[in-house]
């Protein structure tokens, strides 16, 4: 009888975060201050507390995880990795498909993983308050959770589109107290600034990032700090955790290693998270498709450039190595909100450029067939960015049908869909289109980088 679910017992849970900039083959390419030169740490005090700093600049290969945090982080862990044994009959494959099931977390998602060690670290410090953006709300819904058990204040910055479709995501951070407004809103400059520009714009996580750098940075009692739920590398550091625990409990189940391991990628937070540990076995020589999977009405790692480019839309943050669409980019109001972003996670894009993950863009009419594909074989309705990495997953089955070969296929299921229903509606009733990025807007999106620096070659 295969397992159908692997629970590691809580006496293994990772003590340590693994940091893939260790272990890149060629030299991280560092942040760039206004002046175009590389960042000093101290340059970020404003926005983050230097224990945040520390670990952002680090190239410590392990990073002990503080055992405050550890307990915290244990209402909820470690997360079961589960066997698709249904959707494998259903396709008749001899691939075995697991999924390391991040849906388990209060906030529903993977987001906590980073929201308890960030508001954590913030409290350590001396902060009072934290401001954030957040896409379709699984970040903004983290950190409220997280802030709540620590004590600290929350201010969230929504994109309107999602603030719009998904209103019970800000009921759900009011419940653990904080304040959520949709974004751009009217109560920063560069909030105001897009409106008037841009009066009915869906928005977009670049111009959210900006409204809550502006927030941090404007308060004078030095209290309220910035949070980010994706792209930086302390951020992708605390969500090791889930492909730590995951490379433990494949060898319970009897796994030597997986063939495939597939991420949904809009910032880079899950897909690192599961696939970094994985990376490390690539870089050392095992043989492992790595497979971020974003939409085609957001290609990043399939389409942009990798330069530099700020990872806001007012330029308030510092100048990130990274793919990108360019920090003016609006998306289309797609409903894997999680996955709107212009750029992707310096250290994600550094593996990518070197060859060691292989970039997939889906659609999200395809994404939502296999949605439904899967709620009627394996029961649970997932977010619609986990969607994309079933879609691959499926399509990897399906290939391992076609060539004969007993693949171990595995991916990050990051989130649930129970606050997502208004997107499944959507395409049940025909009303959800294919939308791919048309090559004239990102010609035009790419304009606003054409005098950054560039990428030096190493």
């Amino acid at each position: 009888m295969p397992f159908k679910k692997i629970i590691l017992p809580e006496k293994d849970i990772p003590k340590k975060w693994y940091n893939l900039a260790a272990d890149l083959p060629a030299p991280f390419h560092p942040p760039l201050g206004p002046d175009g030169n590389a960042l000093k740490p101290e340059m970020l005090s404003r926005i983050f507390p230097m224990n945040i700093i520390e670990q952002e600049v680090s190239s410590k290969r392990w990073i002990d995880i503080p055992p405050q945090v550890l307990k915290m982080l244990m209402l909820w862990r470690p997360a079961p990795l589960r066997r698709a044994l249904a959707l494998e009959e259903y396709l008749k494959t001899p691939a075995r498909i697991y999924y390391k099931d991040e849906s388990v977390s209060p906030a529903g998602s993977h987001k906590p993983n980073s929201a308890v060690a960030q508001a954590w670290y913030n409290k350590q410090f001396g902060i009072k308050r934290l401001t954030t953006e957040t896409g379709a709300g699984q970040w903004g819904s983290a950190l409220a959770f997280a802030c709540s058990l620590i004590g600290l204040e929350c201010k969230v910055y929504m994109v309107r589109i999602s603030f719009d479709q998904k209103p019970m995501r800000k009921t759900m951070m009011q419940i653990w107290g904080a304040r959520c407004v949709a974004s751009p809103s009217r109560d920063t400059c560069a909030g105001r600034e897009t409106l008037k520009k841009m009066p009915n714009t869906p928005g977009s996580l670049g111009i959210a990032i900006s409204e809550a750098v502006e927030d941090a940075l404007s308060d004078k009692s030095g209290k309220t700090r910035y949070t980010l739920g994706s792209v930086l590398n302390h951020v992708l550091l605390h969500q090791t955790i889930i492909g730590l625990e995951a490379r433990k409990q494949l060898k319970i189940a009897g796994e030597k290693k997986p063939d495939v391991v597939i991420g949904c990628a809009g910032g880079g937070s899950n897909f690192a998270g599961l696939s970094f540990p994985f990376i490390r076995d690539k870089i050392y020589g095992e043989k492992i498709e790595i497979i971020p999977v974003e939409p085609t009405a957001c290609p990043t790692l399939t389409k942009g450039p990798f330069t530099y480019d700020f990872g806001d839309t007012a330029g308030l943050t510092p100048l990130l190595a990274m793919y990108t669409l360019g920090h003016g980019f609006v998306p289309e109001p797609i409903h894997a909100g999680g996955l709107r972003y212009h750029g992707m996670a310096p250290l994600v894009s550094m593996a990518a450029a070197k060859g060691l993950v292989s970039p997939r863009s889906y659609d999200q009419v395809k994404c939502y067939e296999s949605a439904m594909l899967w709620a009627r074989t394996e029961g649970t309705i997932c977010a619609p960015e986990t969607s994309h990495a079933i879609a691959c997953a499926i399509d990897e089955a399906r290939k391992a049908k076609r060539e004969g070969r007993r693949k171990v296929i595995l991916f990050c299921y990051s989130g649930h869909g129970l606050m997502d229903l208004a997107g499944y509606d959507k395409f049940l009733s025909g009303r959800l289109a294919k939308y791919k990025l048309p090559g004239y807007k990102l010609r035009k999106s790419l304009e606003s980088i054409k005098d950054l620096p560039k990428i030096k070659n190493r």
